[in-house]
């Protein structure tokens, strides 16, 4: 079977997966595995978010106090650890999202030269 670009899923960039989680937060509280599922949905599959990585960064987002966290019961005998974006987390968001636009306007002026 042959895979077409559309089918290829891409790393995230380093640096950008707490920007994305920062952003999935700004909809409201979300437990790990919602955030992960809303940035594979939102972008088409293209971006995957892995365990591996994404309980590292929300752990990060925890100790700067960026986000906050509580268990909440998810059914008999389990809970779910529920996120949620701090006014701290907002800041920092608005600077990451400034930056980042701000290197992918210079990315784009090396790799399309008027």
């Amino acid at each position: 079977m042959h895979m077409t670009e559309k089918n290829i899923r891409l790393e995230i960039p380093a640096g950008t997966l707490q920007m994305l989680i920062l952003k999935t937060l700004t909809w409201g509280p979300a437990h790990g595995y919602a955030i992960a599922q809303h940035i594979k949905r939102t972008t088409d599959g293209v971006l995957q978010v892995e365990e591996g990585s994404l309980y590292p960064s929300l752990q990060k987002m925890l100790l700067k106090g960026w986000v906050t966290a509580e268990w909440v019961p998810a059914g008999p005998k389990r809970r779910a650890r529920v996120y949620r974006l701090t006014a701290a987390g907002r800041k920092q968001l608005s600077s990451e999202v400034s930056d980042y636009t701000r290197a992918m306007e210079a990315i784009g002026r090396v790799i399309q030269p008027a």
